[in-house]
């Protein structure tokens, strides 16, 4: 059952404020106070077990427990440990993290703070998107004014605590999102993922022990560590604790971001906050977690926004990034445009999602021309379930449900254009 406070907007209740991008209007607001309490009065034992308590998962797509994930690393190394920012947000829908880095830089860098002297981490890397240029300057900055305030570097907070952090910008692969794919081009390598095991808790970025976490994961940190779990638990549902950052982009009259609690129905995200598709249109369907997300019907908008009940309609909340399609909408045309993205995004190295993603994208460009015949569907039906956890990392997944989901929801699409031998959507977007 969805619990829902009276303020809802932790993350972003500031982002009206401009100062609050700059360390005087962060501190004026209470900000670094939750990492000096982390790192002066906890111990990092104290501080894994509290994000455990809180339930938090993760804010990047896969939802893994937060407070688990820290654990897996190793207490005692014979050299440094490494905290990663995963901050190439390249998930089509998604503008969350985006506006984090924009408007509240310094909450970012204080729940990496805590974070790394949960796990031991002597340094953290920030891996941006590469088209993101003002964020990381925006986070460019925030680090350096945090060098300046004595919050980072050696001795922080009067403590024997080291840390530094440093930014590296991406170049804009979609594959390096995945993390493993981001550390080696964190390492200066082709940004392809790495087998597991050994998983980046053994063997992370350079070799050493490292963690991975998204950049909204971290901004809820502080908020955990200074007003505690019972309270973090107040909103959201009983597996899905807090808050997230919505990003609703498509057929709507307030496209933008809102952040409202886990288990908040999609259809009032739909509606009630983004004002639903343009007067005389009907939404169609929605994809709820960004495009790699199977899509949903207009008869299912019900669904609460949390990975447990939205699992029981074949999809997951993936980074929060809603996009809404209305009656207008050719999901042969949707098809072929998200296979085309994954095709050109695949890293090639495993032979189902290589060649999978160039089946897929070829026999929906077939039927969206209208050339294409009714064993085609079968044919697609049989790629997709062929990509399906045969590769190396979720790539092929992420490639294959797209698919799953709009031809069982929108299987008449298909079977028109075939029958028709043309897109009978004249009003559809164009390609």
């Amino acid at each position: 059952m969805l619990k829902v406070p009276y303020v809802t907007s932790y993350l972003t209740e500031h982002f009206g404020d401009d100062a609050f991008g700059t360390i005087e209007g962060y501190e004026a607001k209470g900000g670094y106070r939750a990492a000096r309490r982390a790192i002066t009065q906890m111990s990092p034992d104290e501080v894994v077990e509290l994000v455990k308590e809180s339930g938090l998962q993760g804010r990047g797509g896969a939802g893994f427990p937060t407070g688990m994930k820290w654990s897996f690393m190793p207490k005692e190394t014979d050299g440094p440990k490494y905290l990663v920012c995963n901050a190439d947000e390249s998930e089509p829908g998604s503008f969350k993290d985006r506006i984090l880095m924009e408007r509240a830089p310094h909450l970012v860098i204080e729940g990496m703070l805590i974070a790394a002297w949960a796990i031991g981490a002597s340094k953290s890397f920030i891996y941006v998107r590469g088209e993101y240029a003002y964020p990381a300057k925006q986070m460019m900055r925030a680090v350096q004014e945090a060098y300046d305030r004595g919050l980072l570097g050696r001795r922080l907070m009067h403590s024997d605590f080291n840390h530094d952090i440093v930014i590296q910008r991406g170049a804009g692969a979609y594959i390096c999102g995945e993390e493993t794919g981001l550390l080696e081009s964190l390492e200066g390598k082709k940004g392809q993922p790495r087998k597991k095991p050994p998983f980046p808790a053994q063997f992370g970025a350079f070799g050493r022990p490292s963690t991975v976490n998204n950049v909204e994961t971290f901004a809820h940190v502080p908020h955990i560590v200074s007003k505690g779990t019972d309270w973090f638990r107040s909103f959201g549902t009983e597996q899905s604790p807090g808050t997230t950052v919505f990003g609703v982009s498509g057929h709507v009259l307030r496209p933008g971001l809102f952040e409202l609690p886990l288990g908040t129905p999609l259809q009032e995200i739909v509606f009630d906050h983004a004002g639903g598709p343009p007067e005389g249109r009907r939404v169609k369907g929605v994809i709820p977690g960004g495009m790699s997300m199977p899509i949903l019907p207009a008869h299912q908008l019900d669904v609460p926004m949390a990975n447990e009940f939205l699992r029981e309609r074949k999809t997951m909340l993936g980074t929060g990034g809603v996009m809404v399609m209305d009656d207008t909408t050719c999901m042969v045309r949707v098809g072929e445009l998200v296979s085309y993205f994954f095709r050109d995004e695949s890293c090639g190295q495993c032979t189902q999602c290589r060649e999978g993603t160039g089946w897929l994208h070829q026999i929906l460009r077939r039927l969206e021309r209208g050339a294409g015949a009714p064993d085609d569907l079968d044919i697609l039906l049989d790629v997709a379930g062929s990509m399906e956890g045969q590769t190396i990392c979720a790539f092929a997944d992420a490639a294959a449900w797209p698919v799953q989901g709009l031809i069982r929801h929108f299987r008449s699409d298909f079977e028109e254009h075939i029958r028709q031998r043309k897109c009978p959507f004249p009003e559809s977007f164009e390609l």
